[in-house]
């Protein structure tokens, strides 16, 4: 009989490896170099182990596999061992930017995104380049604090990929879910599409190189946190609350997550906004209407993280916050209580990289 490749091929096809059931050509198991010499036949038959326990037993059946089809054969039947695939490095995420901070709360209306938007500014305008994502998926309000909501987004080409332009105001890189969505709808999401949506902010967007990279995140935890943590090795967190108890016990609720051992991102430090409440026509005057600072202060103490500013609630904040122009760009009082937060924060972020190894990305089974 003449021995030909198909003969070959056809009569291995019907050899199953015991581990899968599948035949061996099935799994590619078979390499190119099936060489015929007059009724001398050779190949070499791949395992992903030099140790796969069926490597004898297949050998043997493979061999009696071709003498069923051509009794007169000389089968030589090598083995190789299969070349492990080339593990690719990804690309890092922002790799132009140097610190993320997630600006944070336990509940909402405590005016986070106010100190988001004004914390942004105020590093912008002592030099820093800073970006802000609002990741406030349910209410993004950032957009129209810098008054940008009208902003039309535009895409360009960044080394071979399309990636988003951010809008920019006031020094600040800004993007938001808000610019993608009718500001007159409500915005339903699921978990994964919010999720998706935000990374897509994140991964697909023209950041470039930043010194801080502010993220306004959602009130409370949720699955917008997690898919944060996973996307970015975070440098730190900024946790917003009132004096409120009720406000307190939900910023403890923040802290704890973000110190669990899972997810292990540094707190650093606690912002007491509408620490009291000051008339502008009487800036010496202090009412405390949400509670005092030793509640505030008790709270720090309890995880051991700084207060890095009391924040004064004034009419003026909201009137600016408005109409697309933050306070702190005023000559105000208001204005001085956030320059001193930025201090407080860049002093934070330093002695936090001096002290601890970068965060690593969270990896959850």
């Amino acid at each position: 009989m003449t021995l030909y490749p198909s003969l070959i091929t056809d009569a291995l096809a019907t050899v199953r490896y015991p581990g899968t059931g599948k035949s061996i050509i099935e799994m590619d198991m078979l390499e190119d170099d099936i060489r015929i010499d007059g009724n001398h036949v050779s190949f070499t038959l791949i395992f992903d182990k030099p140790t796969d326990p069926f490597m004898a037993s297949l050998l043997k059946t493979a061999e009696a596999a071709i003498r069923m089809k051509a009794p007169e054969a000389e089968v030589e039947v090598k083995t190789a061992t299969r070349k492990a695939a080339p593990i690719v490095e990804k690309e890092p995420v922002l790799p132009g930017v140097k610190n993320i901070v997630a600006v944070s709360s336990g509940k909402g209306g405590v005016g986070k995104s106010t100190v988001a938007a004004n914390l942004a500014v105020a590093l912008a305008a002592e030099g820093y380049k800073v970006g802000l994502l609002d990741a406030d998926i349910f209410g993004p309000s950032i957009p129209k604090m810098f008054g940008v909501e009208n902003e039309e987004l535009y895409m360009h080409e960044v080394n071979g990929k399309n990636l988003i332009i951010p809008a920019e105001a006031y020094g600040v890189k800004v993007l938001s879910i808000g610019f993608l969505i009718d500001p007159a709808s409500a915005a339903v999401w699921r978990g994964a599409m919010a999720s998706n949506a935000l990374k897509q902010l994140i991964e697909q967007a023209d950041w470039g190189e930043l010194d801080y990279f502010l993220i306004d995140m959602p009130p409370g935890t949720s699955d917008i946190h997690l898919t944060l943590v996973q996307t970015l090795g975070l440098t730190g967190a900024l946790v917003v609350t009132t004096p409120q108890k009720v406000a307190l016990a939900d910023a403890r609720k923040g802290i704890a997550m973000f110190r669990d051992a899972k997810i292990n991102v540094p707190v650093l430090g606690i912002i007491d906004n509408m620490a009291w409440f000051t008339p502008e026509k009487h800036p010496d005057e202090r009412y405390f209407l949400f509670g005092e600072d030793k509640n505030v202060d008790a709270l720090a103490a309890e995880f051991g993280v700084p207060v890095l500013a009391r924040i004064p609630l004034v009419a003026s904040v909201g009137e600016h916050s408005d109409s697309g122009r933050p306070i702190v760009l005023e000559p105000t009082m208001s204005a001085q209580s956030f320059i001193h937060l930025a201090h407080e924060v860049v002093e934070a972020v330093d002695r936090r990289n001096n002290d601890l190894p970068p965060t690593e990305k969270v990896h959850m089974k």
